[in-house]
């Protein structure tokens, strides 16, 4: 049975993080946030209390003031989101950065300054 139920927690999962990625980019008028925000991944809790969104931001002016902007729009995020997804409660957003894209890049650089190095 509980297999079941992490089917159904990754779709609410996945079902929010193209809800939230809409929300943001067309609906939400913040003019602190700043900046090409996509939502990479959501991880909802199993009581559907909580909802982690882990969001990348590019081209922004000012991280700290965006990530404040989301924090201070969640309600109105989370009742746009209670709206388009018919579930019996909508759970708290709580918003984090999700470095991993600028991880990688890093990454890729780092290798593009060995690897030639390694053909001589």
């Amino acid at each position: 049975m509980p297999n079941k139920n992490n089917n159904r927690i990754g779709r609410i999962d996945e079902e929010y993080r193209k809800e939230l990625s809409q929300i943001i980019s067309y609906d939400l008028k913040n003019p602190n946030i700043t900046g090409m925000i996509s939502v990479t991944k959501v991880k909802v809790t199993t009581d559907l209390k909580y909802a982690k969104v882990y969001i990348s931001i590019l081209n922004c002016k000012n991280i700290k003031e965006t990530m404040e902007g989301l924090k201070k729009s969640s309600g109105y995020i989370r009742s746009e989101l209670a709206k388009r997804i018919n579930l019996r409660n909508t759970p708290e957003l709580i918003f984090e950065i999700d470095d991993s894209m600028e991880y990688g890049a890093k990454i890729d650089s780092i290798l593009k300054e060995i690897l030639p190095k390694n053909n001589d």
